[in-house]
């Protein structure tokens, strides 16, 4: 899977911009503010319609124009693939796959898969719990695209029965109590399929996780991921744990349990990797978790996705940065830098921005 061609019209900071893209290695440098991130944002949008850095879609259009079109040439298993979004600030996005309007955003799931590395995949190790929830629900997403509809049928539900729960003000009548028991059973479907479909995937993570791990990290560790929410290893499975926390959810106003509340535990040296791992080691954890993730969609598409690598150097010291480079993963990957890159890196395509405008540079 590769982006052979990208065109940008009034995104973000570029009025127009045509690239050919390499199919290995690209280094897009640049000073930071000049636009290096939005190239690789651009090419995160076309796979999933969303901005990797949480921006709102406004955001996405040139400061003074109406709508920003994003569009790219691709191939997935030696099949050309043409995708084009429109992106307005105000009203309703247009996409076509191959001159082919889609109608709902999740039939682009599976056309162009994307692994994103950020500066703020830190998160993933010293923040809370719902940014590894993400991470897990993100890679079930990106390696077997229905489990998007079993993510947004737990969103779904969950969302009906708290606000149940909050206009019941902590009382139930007879007609609110039916009403949460089928609430209940359908949160009990879904989310027990969500949770096993999650504890499956750490299953499969760990092995690669510690390889990608030791591949970046200056001296080997232990590191270990576990997914073991209490609901799911008990008796009578989350239908159970509801029942028994019916009073606790009616008196709070709210779900109190469930897959929107678990946690994935990463440790290092048997240590949580949150509190006890070094800067250094959590940036390195990390960037394995993308890594990790990575190799486990390529095993699942049969091709590997697009690898975006944003300020990755920023985030890594000198001896972590060389072991990246000399472990990339096959494939297309875009990486984004503002000083020199590491000894070692053979870039295939290198392109200096400057204020918005791209300009191709001898690797």
């Amino acid at each position: 899977m590769r982006v052979d061609r990208l065109w940008l019209t009034d995104f973000r900071n570029y009025t127009a911009v045509e690239l050919a893209l390499a199919p290995g290695l690209t280094v897009v440098h640049g000073r930071n503010g000049h636009g290096k991130t939005n190239l690789l944002e651009a090419i995160g949008y076309l796979a999933t319609l969303e901005s990797f850095r949480g921006a709102p879609v406004d955001a996405l259009v040139r400061t003074g124009a109406e709508r920003a079109i994003v569009r790219a040439e691709a191939v997935r298993s030696d099949r050309a693939l043409l995708i084009e979004a429109e992106i307005v600030g105000s009203g309703r996005n247009r996409v076509q796959v191959n001159r082919q309007p889609l109608k709902r955003a999740r039939d682009l799931l599976g056309a162009l898969r994307v692994t994103v590395f950020s500066p703020d995949d830190l998160e993933l190790v010293k923040g809370g719990p719902s940014s590894r929830r993400g991470y897990l629900d993100d890679t079930l997403v990106a390696s077997h695209p229905p489990h998007d509809a079993l993510r947004r049928d737990v969103d779904r539900v969950l969302r009906q029965r708290n606000a149940l729960l909050k206009q019941a003000g902590g009382r139930l009548d007879p007609d609110a109590t039916s009403t949460l028991d089928v609430w209940d059973a359908k949160l009990a479907t879904a989310g027990d399929a969500l949770g096993r479909a999650r504890q499956s995937l750490v299953a499969e993570v760990r092995p690669t996780l510690q390889q990608a791990y030791d591949d970046v990290a200056e001296e080997p560790s232990r590191v270990d991921a576990r997914y073991e929410p209490a609901w799911l290893t008990g008796a009578g499975g989350l239908a159970g744990a509801l029942e028994a926390g019916r009073t606790d959810d009616v008196r709070r106003g709210v779900s109190l349990v469930g897959p929107h509340r678990d946690e994935l535990d990463i440790e290092l040296d048997g240590r949580p990797a949150r509190t006890h791992a070094s800067q250094g080691e959590q940036r390195a954890l990390a960037l394995a978790l993308r890594l990790a993730a990575h190799r486990l969609v390529t095993e699942a598409a049969g091709a590997p996705p697009v690898l975006l690598l944003d300020d990755v150097f920023s985030e890594l010291d000198p001896q972590r940065s060389a072991a990246l480079v000399a472990h990339l993963p096959p494939g297309q990957t875009l990486l984004s830098s503002a000083g020199p890159l590491p000894p070692g890196a053979q870039p295939d395509a290198v392109f200096e921005i400057r204020e918005g405008t791209v300009e191709a540079r001898g690797s």
